[in-house]
């Protein structure tokens, strides 16, 4: 330890010594400044001159707040021709100004560390999201700190820096409360984090972090809702601000999980679109894509593009489905315009506290286009990422146990909606989250505010820009020079272009010329008004493993052409007619691709229940020992008991009417449990709400110490039937098969607990009685997988 800190003090003396290569504001943090006082021997003797720190900021320096909204595509917001009410987007629309070719990386990790660092996603490592990174270099999922984030850079400039709510860029094994916290966003430059750390969160029992603790809580009162609950502590926070350190301004990166699944929203929200998507997917692209036109935010010539074939059109849904797929979207549409209000308590705050005239407001509508996750439409939206298939008929049958269609949004399920509306709120673009190769996934609506520097105007930026341009438009209009050097680390060159000449001319030519797109082989490359893409193997709304996958190489996908100057909304593919251009194009991207560390083309599929599940992140544990009953171990962390085959065994000393949770892994929404009810000892694999497997011993434990186990067996690979036994001081007392095991994960956000479920209730049998605390004793537990 010693040895490297004397190394980083060699190297940046070294540096500072290097008059016109590296100047002094070069290197982060700034060095103490020296003091004017000269020490006697006593006071008298002594000169004293008080140190001033100096401001390195310009004197009318803006607060700045990112709003990052989650999984929203160009066709739903109100402002811009959608029917999702956005009061908040269009107070920040009307007050400055609006881009219209403003593009994501098409996910969420991804998107968010290039937002953060000003550096595609490959090059930071985040080729795809953290759950599912892998070893080569473009999807690590670790941000190197040779791309400092620009939390780092302004804090080290005078900036009190805070994120609220969803992050998604630490490793997924390294989420526990040890860290370690150097890619917590603590580590990267925020100075206050609440939130959580995964890449979704129930919206009434989340797994929150403040700072680097868990937030130890029985489960959230009756009323409680995340996104309010992220609002809430953020102008908390702003108002703590102001009182103790009012000459800073501030930064604020405000990301809430809507609406990213699990769609939950309170009743009243949903309800109040109630027979408004009644007609379905199909008319709803057909009346966005008419209203955008109307309101100018696309050119008039702009062509809607045509549904997948691969994807149900609305006609094609039974009549006894239309209900079910309907009250999903209207449980979206609430949960969208909910979040959208909460953003809007963030700058009426702002506005009371008379600093809205002075703050800089980027919100950008959405991480990636709208998600075609929930496939066929869902009640719990982690199918997908299993590679489960599913019917409507079961997740119909098991909704009618949870309270029917009412539950739907509620705390009871893990709803998302059917690709359809998805693809609907891509109008008019091909594509959703996840394709690369089609603005449907890439291109985000942005508005920006300034009232002290932007005028309000409402002609439509146009310039094609990128997430990875908004650190050098921040630094620009802070004249902040990229650091070469913070916290003793070279830094990587800034990739991203500056968009401040566009706040003032509507018109101005776009600096940025250039621009790749990867998202696990849906491609893409950008280069002076075309557009060239490959969609890669699989369409995100086809549920399962796609035919032949196996065998899939990126060098016989097909590729498509678009002059998208021309033709705004990629409408008409020119690869026949120009095959040339293509060639040019496609050469172009194995070029970005090799310098931005996007290779092998298709690397972010590695991990993924298509290739190499065994492969996604885990602890490297494959035995534990808990000496007492711990909690709040995340499942990313925890042992994998509902994929690998394991044995838990647990000494328990059972009281008189024994009941209550032995262990649980995840939530309601999926998972595993094993507990004692009126002294029987109960087991539950709850498959995603679809297919709960349960299992009682043939028997009462008998009262006094015991040694239990709990005994998972896969019948063959991942993902397949397990064979569950159980066992009380070694006799077996209950045999079962779970038909179906997960491949991936049951949550992101969930975790594992001993002696008590404290997440959303894994099973319905106890659900109304959690935590359900285990009222006897629970001494040593040890897991190890099975070989």
């Amino acid at each position: 330890m010693k040895k490297n800190i004397v190394l980083k003090s060699l190297l940046l003396g070294f540096l500072v010594c290097l008059p016109g290569l590296i100047s002094a504001q070069d290197i982060l943090p700034f060095p103490p400044v020296p003091s004017g006082s000269k020490a006697g021997l006593t006071i008298g003797t002594s000169t004293y001159k008080k140190r001033i720190e100096p401001n390195r900021l310009p004197e009318d320096a803006p607060n700045i707040v990112i709003i990052l909204m989650d999984d929203l595509g160009p066709g739903t917001p109100s402002t811009y021709g959608g029917e999702i009410n956005t009061p908040t987007l269009e107070r920040v629309a009307k007050g400055g100004i609006s881009y219209n070719r403003f593009h994501s990386t098409a996910m969420c990790s991804p998107t968010r560390a290039s937002l953060l660092t000003g550096r595609n996603h490959t090059f930071v490592g985040n080729g795809q999201i953290a759950a599912i990174a892998n070893d080569f270099d473009g999807f690590s999922g670790v941000i190197p700190k040779s791309s400092a984030t620009m939390a780092e850079v302004l804090k080290n400039y005078g900036y009190n820096t805070a994120a609220f709510g969803k992050w998604h860029n630490t490793p997924e094994e390294q989420i526990t409360n040890k860290g370690p916290f150097e890619y917590w966003p603590i580590g990267y430059g925020f100075e206050y984090f609440y939130g959580f750390l995964a890449g979704e969160a129930s919206q009434y029992e989340p797994t929150l972090v403040r700072n680097t603790n868990y937030i130890i809580k029985e489960h959230h009162p009756e009323g409680y809702h995340l996104s309010e609950d992220i609002a809430d502590d953020a102008i908390t926070w702003m108002q703590d601000q102001k009182a103790f350190q009012p000459d800073k301004p501030f930064f604020i990166y405000w990301a809430p999980g809507a609406s990213h699944g699990p769609h939950q929203v309170p009743k009243e929200w949903a309800d109040k679109y109630k027979g408004k998507f009644d007609d379905g997917w199909d008319a709803y692209r057909e009346r966005v894509f008419k209203n955008a036109k109307e309101k100018g935010w696309i050119p008039q010539d702009t062509k809607l593009t045509p549904r997948p074939e691969s994807m149900a059109s609305w006609e094609s849904i039974p009549e006894s489905e239309r209900p079910f797929q309907r009250r999903l979207m209207e449980v979206f549409a609430g949960f969208t315009e909910h979040a959208d209000y909460q953003a809007g308590r963030l700058i009426d705050e702002i506005e009371r506290m008379g600093e809205l005239e002075n703050t800089l407001i980027f919100y950008i509508w959405g991480d990636n286009g709208s998600s075609s996750e929930g496939l066929y439409g869902t009640i719990s939206e982690q199918l997908a990422q299993n590679g489960i298939p599913t019917k409507i008929s079961d997740h119909l049958k098991a909704l009618e146990e949870l309270g029917g269609l009412d539950a739907l949004g509620g705390p009871k399920t893990d709803n998302m909606y059917h690709a359809g509306w998805a693809w609907a709120g891509s109008t008019p673009y091909q594509g959703t989250k996840l394709q690369g190769a089609y603005f449907g996934g890439t291109r985000q609506p942005m508005a920006v505010s300034w009232p002290k520097k932007i005028k309000r105007d409402i002609e439509t930026r146009a310039q094609f820009h990128h997430v990875i341009d908004i650190v050098p438009t921040v630094y620009e209009l802070l004249e902040i020079s990229s650091p070469q050097v913070v916290n003793g680390f070279s830094q990587d060159p800034i990739h991203g272009t500056s968009m401040v000449y566009s706040f003032t001319e509507a018109k101005a030519k776009s600096t940025r010329t250039t621009q790749f797109f990867d998202i696990m082989a849906s491609r893409g490359i950008y280069d002076d008004g075309w557009y060239a893409s490959a969609r890669g193997p699989r369409e995100p709304w086809v549920g399962g493993i796609p035919k032949g996958v196996k065998d899939w190489s990126p060098l016989t996908d097909q590729w498509e052409l678009y002059h998208i100057d021309e033709d705004w909304s990629q409408s008409t593919d020119l690869a026949e007619s120009n095959p040339e251009k293509l060639e040019e194009m496609k050469a172009l991207f194995i070029a970005e691709s090799a310098k931005y560390k996007n290779l092998p083309i298709g690397g972010g599929l590695w991990s993924t229940a298509l290739f190499h599940p065994e492969d996604a992140p885990a602890s490297p544990l494959t035995e534990w020992t808990f000496d007492r009953p711990i909690t709040y171990m995340p499942e990313s962390a925890a042992p994998k008991l509902g994929k690998n085959s394991s044995l838990v065994t647990m000494e328990v000393e059972i009281p008189k009417n024994a009941n209550g949770v032995l262990y649980a892994l995840a939530g309601f929404s999926g998972g595993i449990t094993a507990f004692i009810k009126d002294g029987y000892l109960h087991y539950e694999f709850n498959l995603f709400e679809v297919e709960r497997t349960k299992l009682r011993s043939s028997k009462k434990l008998p009262v006094g110490k015991v040694v239990i186990e709990v005994e998972s067996r896969l019948q063959g690979p991942i993902g397949g039937a397990m064979d569950i036994t159980l066992k009380v001081n070694g006799e077996e007392v209950g045999k079962g098969t779970v038909p179906r095991a997960m491949s991936l994960h049951f949550t992101s956000n969930a975790t594992f607990d001993i002696g008590k479920d404290l997440d959303s209730p894994v099973s319905l049998d106890y659900y109304d009685k959690a935590p359900f605390a285990f009222n006897g004793k629970i001494g040593k537990t040890w897991i190890k997988y099975l070989k």
